[in-house]
């Protein structure tokens, strides 16, 4: 079982308070088998760093953020491979190469003091998003195929499904590298909280007209990534994501009149690994 976050803050607190919601009923179970059984305890793996982006989807302005990272993993299980945009996953069923289960992510936020042409457009709050996740391995760990579909606990802040298709490589015994390629959908209510303009925002900002943002396609790109083993316990890893806004999210006057449909994040997370019986 393998429990991971990357997410900019509301910030550890949420991803350290989800990611104990997966763990604590297995846990619950496990100590209620039989005692002669020995545990084989957990492997924790603790770690942060920093990503440059933009400081919202369709801004070209960028900021600094901060990126907590864990993951939680059964002491005689294998560590799991995965993407650096991959959101807080559990596997429930696995046949074969296939395993499915409940995700978590975490949405950014959207405030008028991150860049002045927001004046007068609605704010987007930070929040939690959930649902289930798919990913299948033609071959074992190199390709893997995953989808990702989310609905906001806030319904008004919509649903988006994530795509994605992997290939990881290991060069030598301490570097792996992935690439893969996304693709990305949204309903009408996440097009229109991030990238819509209602009548009354147009009349009380002076910067957009008003714009309908409808559902369907929101961006394609690709993620790379550098992971190197510092220490037996102690990672290192470079990645890259890169993001081409389409359809009704590019033709979003926050994005043709100041913005960006090129939307590119890079970042640095440093991990440690530790054996714990909690």
């Amino acid at each position: 079982m393998n429990f991971t976050c990357h997410a900019k803050p509301f910030a550890a607190y949420a991803c350290l308070a989800l990611s104990f919601g997966f763990i604590s009923p297995t846990y619950a179970q496990s100590g209620s088998s039989d005692s002669n059984q020995a545990d084989p305890g957990w492997i924790v793996t603790l770690g942060g760093g920093t990503e440059y982006g933009p400081s919202f989807e369709g801004a070209r302005n960028r900021s600094f953020s901060f990126v907590p990272s864990l993951d939680f993993r059964r002491a005689d299980e294998a560590a799991s491979l995965g993407a650096p945009d991959d959101n807080i996953d559990y596997t429930l069923f696995q046949l074969g190469g296939l395993e499915l289960g409940p995700v978590v992510g975490i949405r950014g936020n959207r405030k008028t003091s991150q860049d002045s042409r927001l004046e007068g457009l609605h704010e987007i709050r930070w929040s939690v998003d959930a649902g289930a996740f798919a990913q299948y391995w033609p071959i074992d760990d190199r390709l893997r195929l995953r989808i990702e579909a989310r609905q906001d606990l806030r319904a008004e802040d919509g649903f988006v499904a994530d795509l994605g298709a992997d290939w990881f490589q290991r060069v030598g015994d301490k570097i792996l590298l992935s690439a893969g390629a996304r693709l990305s959908l949204a309903n009408t209510a996440y097009m229109q909280n991030s990238f819509g303009v209602s009548e009354a925002e147009s009349l009380r900002g002076a910067y957009f007209p008003a714009f309908d943002a409808h559902g369907g396609f929101k961006s394609t790109g690709f993620v790379i990534s550098a992971t190197y083993q510092m220490m037996p316990d102690m990672n290192i890893q470079l990645y890259n994501k890169f993001e081409q806004l389409i359809g009704d999210a590019a033709d979003s006057p926050l994005v043709r009149l100041g913005g960006s449909a090129n939307q590119n994040t890079v970042g640095v997370v440093f991990t440690r690994s530790f054996p714990t019986n909690f």
